[in-house]
């Protein structure tokens, strides 16, 4: 008999926990508060609430006797930040919300296990904590970086290794079975239903959690090893004294990941470089300073020039909006570097787009004419410029159009 002062097994009863109220309750709340599209239900967000008034206590029933089956994810392809796209798998909002309540269970057994070197979907870290931990090897003289690339990996992953590794931390059979369903559930791609005999779908909330199991492998062996690294989500980067001892190490590496973790590395964008010539979750270094890779700011470019684009016929009101909420975003992630000598330039260059939207805008040259003048343009110089036969870009850098800020 267990003894009264000692503390309760976590996996007792773990589905009944993962399926209590207050579970619910809260992991409701998640779900709602993240949003998100429907999945191949058509379901919303807002229909939800209504159908799980009227059908949860069934589906409880189906999932206390192992017989529920989760539906298949919609695929869809999203912008990547530094640039591309990447495959997103939408869970229905039922499937959300049963992974939520498994993930807020399950999250706080294996967290504390977890390598302090992996930094991706962890409570009180970050992508930008990860980075600073790059810089800080630097600093210490590791200016060699095993920059290493796995191939495809949330859609390679071996179901089997996986779950082997999730047995470890998780002995509840009916809880293991469940996970199992919801990595064998399809995927439905242009309106066609395929298998998934491997990989684990990202967008549903059990995904980060997975690959943080399973990839807690490699975090271990390589801190055995003794070797300076991070790693966030899939991408990982180690840090060594020089160029032989990187080809050294990522050999190594790349025959543990294939023999124990049956995945595949990258080898066209693996590689061994200096550290101001590698790229790590958007960022490079210059000496031990951080800065925004190329990729990440050419893509940058990119979506601003989408969002002030001449032939996007939208307000002027509702344009602002969606590019301040760009900017934020980026500068929220972007603005650790200490890269600042092209900010001015980069303002410069932002007002000019804005101008030159105006100036798309108005058109007609009295208008021009017109909307100069309310802002304190000369009647000269805005005749001079409204009847101007050259383009809104070349038009939004005189004088006259600076005016407006």
């Amino acid at each position: 008999m267990r003894h009264a002062m000692e503390s309760p097994d976590p996996n007792d009863h773990l589905l009944e926990r993962i399926l209590s109220q207050e579970n619910m309750v809260g992991a409701w709340k998640r779900v709602k508060a993240n949003q998100g599209a429907a999945g191949v239900d058509g379901m919303s967000i807002e229909a939800f609430l209504e159908f799980a008034r009227l059908k949860w206590d069934k589906i409880r029933e189906s999932l206390l006797a192992c017989v529920y089956q989760p539906s298949p994810v919609r695929r869809v392809e999203i912008p990547k930040a530094t640039g591309g796209t990447r495959p997103l798998g939408i869970p229905t909002v039922l499937d959300r919300l049963i992974q939520q309540t498994i993930y807020r269970v399950l999250m706080p057994m294996v967290d504390p296990d977890f390598s302090g070197h992996s930094y991706g979907f962890r409570p009180g870290r970050s992508a930008h904590d990860a980075v600073y931990q790059v810089r800080e090897y630097i600093r210490e003289g590791w200016r060699v970086a095993v920059d290493m690339d796995l191939s495809k990996f949330f859609d390679t992953v071996n179901h089997d290794v996986l779950m082997h590794r999730v047995a470890r931390k998780v002995r509840d059979k009916r809880v293991l079975r469940l996970i199992g369903k919801y990595l064998r559930a399809g995927v439905v791609i242009n309106g066609r239903l395929q298998a998934t005999r491997k990989g684990v779908p990202q967008g549903g909330p059990l995904s980060p959690l997975l690959a943080n199991i399973l990839l807690d492998d490699l975090d271990k062996e390589l801190e055995q090893r003794d070797h300076r690294f991070a790693r966030y989500a899939d991408d990982f980067i180690i840090l060594v004294k020089s160029r032989r001892a990187g080809e050294r190490v990522m050999r190594s590496v790349q025959r543990f990941l294939e023999r124990k973790l049956k995945l595949r590395l990258n080898e066209e964008k693996s590689r061994v470089v200096k550290t101001d010539k590698t790229r790590f979750l958007g960022f490079t270094f210059k000496g031990a300073k951080i800065r925004w890779s190329d990729k990440a700011f050419r893509e940058f470019k990119r979506r601003v020039k989408d969002l002030t684009g001449r032939s996007w016929f939208v307000s002027m009101e509702y344009r602002y909006k969606k590019l301040a909420q760009y900017l934020r975003g980026w500068m929220n992630y972007f603005g650790i570097s200490e890269y600042y000598r092209p900010i001015p330039e980069i303002d410069h260059w932002l007002r000019r787009r804005l101008r030159m939207c105006y100036w798309k805008q108005w058109r007609y040259a009295r208008t021009k004419v017109g909307e100069l003048r309310k802002l304190g343009t000369s009647l000269d110089a805005a005749i001079s410029v409204a009847i101007s036969r050259k383009g809104p870009w070349h038009l939004a850098r005189t004088l006259a159009s600076q005016i407006m800020r």
